[in-house]
């Protein structure tokens, strides 16, 4: 049955075309499976909650009847300001609005949220610019420019707010030199605009909606996740052809629903340590649904997601087995008012068998972020590119992460990296195991190497030298942290493990030094390549304390003396890897193409409908090629004994290039089956 909604009707209907509801959520009270909720142009100022699921084969379908012209918002207009001093104005808004929650007596907080900042999860829109937060109103009237931004024209725009004792919500603005009663003047109000209220509310489809000005709360990974849209704990949602923005933390959230036992522990409770609460959440998360035939399986395309101020998509253990592809993600995180370690513009913990495909991240303090768990994700034909500050920009937050392209934390795999354009700085932070990168160009370096495994010492905006126990600090003892592995394919946990660091595999890539290079320590350095991993073994060189043992029966005397080779570093793969411009290669590495005796060029090309690369890259290989790369030639990962393959435990042939071009039966290394493919738009809105 189609349901029909029109904000711009006179009157609430029931429905029908010629009676249409006025709101979304009169039909989300009566749509059952099969029903597909038609709503035309206009503005609807609500958080619409589904109270039906749809089934796998009768979903429940929202679709906008004209793409992005119906429009989902947490915010309300503001008119009636008034002139304070010099270019502030001052509005006064009666608490009743809210109802039980007001975003200007609530602050973003809670575990992991490292900024140490008080700001609230209300804000100030002007014309889409959302306004600087500040702690007084002495700063509000100043009106200067907040040098960590990355939109520095845009920081003199500033708010401050203060409760009154008529029970109402005092705003002081700075429009600088606008009137806002001639401008379009938005609060947000709501916490979410499209969020069900229980959990299980399964098979909902959204498309071509506008969403955006949530007042959504901070997303930690063991506590409940909100987010301005998504399932909230649920099977079976899609999300596609949308615009989501201006979310006060996350925009979409695929996480985590509201655990009594763990919500914001360490910040009420403190008495277990952060990354214990972790453990818990992962295995109680199991007698609550979290399987693969209730929980994940979702799908995210073709949505423009930006300026929002924690994550684009955040989801810890509810984004399992789900698809996220076709998607822009940019701008997230640009005010630089919020730090703590959940910030990215994809922030997935457990992205067990999710697909992250021909996606665009760019200009955010980090692209993409797989902490804990990344086994069976594959990260493929993505681009990445400009997730680093401007030139000019103040140091951020104490308590703001480093910016680079992807992070993949403490996992133990296996995690497929292929086909993507890695062009930032850092291209790659890596304090995990169980990664395999396979025709990629890597333009950036690789981080956090070898260590940033332990707690305390995770956050590279802390020297590891800093926080590892020394002989003459025996307080400061660090503690390996042990994360969950699972049943291939499958949420159950299968066991629990430290990281040994290694286990990684490196084919066909093109490395390119595009940045002055300098190594002062892991978590800081600047030289691209795999030379990082010089320390680290072959096969045959960490099997070969094991070897004597092929085909014997293990005695309890080897427990003993093997011990030390159980928990040594594990080994590394690379072959068919190009190096260019400085790059350096890993020491053990047999067959490669080292070239740095020629001029390097490389520029991405940004018009703001589309991208393109002019290169001489191709003119630099010469007839150097390597063999197809397989699931085969990768191996399993060390720890779950899994290999490099498609959720359906299909092996993977990497035949297909960037654009799905078809490899012939020896191939050029990088994401690019030949020169002419290069002459492509890469990227267009």
């Amino acid at each position: 049955m189609e349901i029909y909604v029109n904000a711009n009707t006179n009157r609430d209907g029931n429905g029908t075309k010629e009676r249409p509801y006025k709101y979304i959520n009169s039909a989300a009270k009566v749509a059952v499976p099969g029903d597909e909720v038609i709503v035309f142009p206009g503005t609807y100022r609500e958080n619409v909650n589904p109270i039906n699921a749809g089934t796998v084969d009768h979903p429940i379908v929202y679709r906008s009847a004209e793409q992005l012209q119906a429009i989902i918002t947490g915010s309300e207009d503001v008119k009636e300001w008034e002139h304070y001093q010099d270019s502030v104005w001052v509005a006064r808004i009666n608490n009743s609005l809210f109802g039980n929650y007001n975003p200007y007596t609530t602050y973003v907080g809670g575990d992991w949220y490292l900024g140490k900042v008080n700001k609230h999860t209300g804000a100030v829109y002007m014309n889409n610019i959302q306004f600087y937060e500040t702690s007084s109103l002495k700063e509000c009237l100043q009106g200067e420019v907040y040098g960590r931004s990355w939109d520095k024209k845009n920081s003199i725009y500033k708010w401050f707010t203060v409760q009154n004792d008529n029970d109402e919500t005092i705003i002081y603005a700075n429009f600088q030199e606008h009137n806002p009663n001639e401008e379009d003047v938005s609060v947000n109000v709501r916490r979410e605009v499209f969020w069900p209220q229980k959990t299980g509310i399964d098979y909902i489809t959204v498309k071509g909606f506008s969403l955006n000005k949530a007042a959504t709360t901070w997303a930690p990974p063991a506590s409940y996740q909100d987010g301005m849209i998504g399932p909230h704990w649920a099977k079976g949602w899609i999300i596609e052809e949308c615009e989501i923005s201006h979310s006060r933390c996350a925009g979409i959230s695929l996480g985590m629903y509201r655990d009594s036992q763990n919500d914001q522990y360490f910040t009420h409770k403190h008495v277990k340590s952060p990354t214990q609460m972790e453990r818990e959440t992962v295995s109680r998360a199991q007698y609550n649904g979290w399987t693969k035939e209730k929980i994940g399986s979702h799908i995210i395309r073709h949505c423009n997601i930006h300026h929002c101020e924690q994550d684009g998509i955040v989801g810890r253990q509810g984004a399992v087995f789900s698809v996220i592809e076709d998607n822009h993600i940019h701008r997230i995180n640009n005010m630089q008012e919020l730090a703590g370690a959940e910030i990215a513009g994809i922030k997935l913990h457990a992205a067990i068998d999710v697909i992250i495909r021909r996606n665009r991240f760019d200009h955010s303090t980090m692209g993409l972020w797989c902490d804990w768990e990344a086994q069976g994700t594959r990260i493929t034909q993505n681009i990445f590119d400009h997730n680093y500050a401007p030139d000019g920009t103040e140091p951020r937050l104490k308590g703001a992460m480093a910016s680079q392209d992807i992070w993949v934390e403490v996992s133990h795999g296996p995690t497929l990296i292929d086909n993507n354009l890695l062009l930032s700085k850092s291209s790659l932070m890596m304090p995990t195991q169980g990664l395999a990168l396979v025709h990629n160009l890597i333009l950036g370096s690789f981080t956090l190497v070898g260590i940033g495994t332990d707690y305390p010492g995770t956050l590279p905006s802390v020297p590891q030298k800093s926080i590892v126990n020394s002989d003459n600090d025996k307080s400061r003892r660090s503690h390996p942290r042990f994360t969950p592995y699972h049943i291939p394919h499958r949420t159950e946990v299968a066991g629990f493990e430290t990281i040994l660091h290694g286990d990684n595999r490196f084919f066909n890539n093109i490395f390119s030094q595009q940045w002055a290079s300098k190594i002062d320590t892991p978590e800081d350095n600047e030289k691209v390549g795999t030379s990082v991993f010089d320390d680290f073994p072959t096969y045959d060189e960490w099997f070969a304390p094991f070897k004597p043992l092929e085909g014997k029966l293990a005695q309890e005397d080897d427990m003993v003396n093997l011990e030390q080779y159980h928990f040594g570093k594990l080994p590394i793969w690379a072959s068919g890897n190009i190096y260019l411009n400085g790059a350096e290669s890993w020491k053990k590495e047999q067959y490669k193409l080292v070239n740095n005796n020629v001029d390097v060029r490389f520029k991405l090309i940004d018009d703001s409908k589309q991208l393109k690369i002019e290169t001489n890259f191709f003119d630099l290989f010469g007839k150097f090629k390597d063999k197809v790369i397989t699931t085969n030639t990768l191996g399993k990962a060390f720890e779950p004994e899994q290999p490099f393959e498609m959720p359906n435990g299909d092996d993977i042939i990497f035949n297909e290039d960037f654009f799905g071009n078809h490899r012939g039966v020896s191939t050029v290394p990088g994401p690019f089956e030949s020169k002419e493919s290069l002459q492509s738009v890469i990227w267009c809105e």
